[in-house]
């Protein structure tokens, strides 16, 4: 006859309770928390690790003569001019920061509905990557490839009647990466979603003799309202005419995703990225299984807003919210994130 009498975790014999997991096919005498006794144990048996080598810093560049000014919307991260941020690479570099991505803050009268400073060789990013390079040789440099910066209506793409217009982007997107990888960027990080880009960019920096030059696809960039803080980082946000719905991914789809992934590497992309992070965790994850690939993940402006102005408030503790975060992209499947947390996430590692 089965026990009947009531259980209590406090009166209960210690075999008793274990009946109904047995009664479920497992083993009674299996108790989970010996593992996580102690620290050196949980450690041992940890499934996932983050390590400073996993993280990749998104850095703003500014012109020397725009205002040094904290970004309200992304409180303790700042617009770098090329000399600061050289010594700010410095910093990262030295405490085990292995790559930055860069990108611009673009003053008004640069720029343009054709959107040529992009492809300008003089423009801020290819001075800042020639710069950092000189000094940082070792540091890798993700540029990212996409007109928004550099448009006056603050698209990603050229625009026509309100329409954005595809193929013409793709060839000032070629000549954009074509000037940040002769400046000496490590990786062309395609951001726009236009249809057939990794390939035209492919093709034109393997015939510029630029083979070793890597493509990471934003391959599953959605139309997210996370990324609000960072059109103020590069002040694109108020120039923006509508919306990026006809080229960005819906956030309600997922199978879509994997077929935009699937695009980008026959087309030849090296490594694909995620956009946004956190609550994307399960398209981290399906790429991941689905492809075996390098997969990035960005932990985007709006993300880094919400646990810090949380943190700032009292509200979270913020070091455990943000390493637990980053540990919770790697638990997806990512092999690298993209996080404005870089730095500090590096010191609370290097510290242990």
């Amino acid at each position: 006859m089965p026990d009947t009498r009531p259980l209590s975790s406090a009166v209960t014999p210690v075999a008793s309770r274990a009946r109904a997991p047995e009664a479920l096919g497992a083993y009674p005498q299996v108790r989970p928390r010996r593992n996580r006794t102690a620290p050196w144990v949980r450690g041992l048996v940890a499934e996932n690790r983050l390590g400073v080598e996993d993280l990749v810093w998104p850095l703003f560049l500014r012109e020397d003569d725009e205002p040094q000014s904290e970004i309200g919307s992304m409180p303790g991260v700042h617009r770098y001019t090329v000399s600061q941020a050289v010594e700010a690479v410095g910093t990262a570099a030295a405490l085990g920061v292995p790559a930055v991505a860069l990108f611009p803050h673009v003053p008004d009268d640069r720029k343009s509905p054709d959107c040529r400073e992009a492809y300008d060789p003089e423009n801020l990013i290819c001075r800042g990557v020639r710069a950092i390079k000189a000094a940082l040789p070792e540091v890798g440099i993700f540029c990212d490839v996409a007109l928004d910066p550099f448009n006056s209506l603050g698209h990603d793409g050229l625009v026509q009647a309100g329409r954005i217009l595809n193929d013409e982007t793709i060839e000032i997107l070629c000549r954009q990466a074509l000037v940040q990888a002769e400046a000496g960027c490590d990786v062309i990080a395609p951001s726009d979603m236009m249809d057939g880009r990794v390939g035209a960019i492919r093709a034109c920096l393997d015939e510029a003799g630029l083979q070793d030059v890597k493509i990471c696809a934003y391959a599953a960039k959605f139309a997210s309202a996370f990324y609000g803080p960072f059109r103020d980082a590069i002040g694109s946000g108020g120039a923006l005419v509508g919306d990026k719905k006809t080229y960005q991914l819906d956030p309600a789809n997922s199978d879509e995703a994997l077929r935009e992934v699937a695009l980008d590497l026959q087309e030849g992309a090296d490594m694909v990225m995620v956009k946004p992070g956190m609550p994307y965790l399960d398209i981290i994850h399906r790429v991941k299984e689905t492809f075996a690939v390098p997969t990035l993940a960005y932990q985007v402006s709006g993300e880094y807003a919400m646990i810090r102005g949380a943190a700032d408030r009292g509200w979270l503790d913020g070091e455990k919210a943000m390493l637990e975060s980053l540990l919770a992209f790697k638990r997806a499947g990512a092999s690298a994130m993209l996080t404005y947390f870089a730095v500090e996430a590096a010191r609370r590692l290097k510290a242990g």
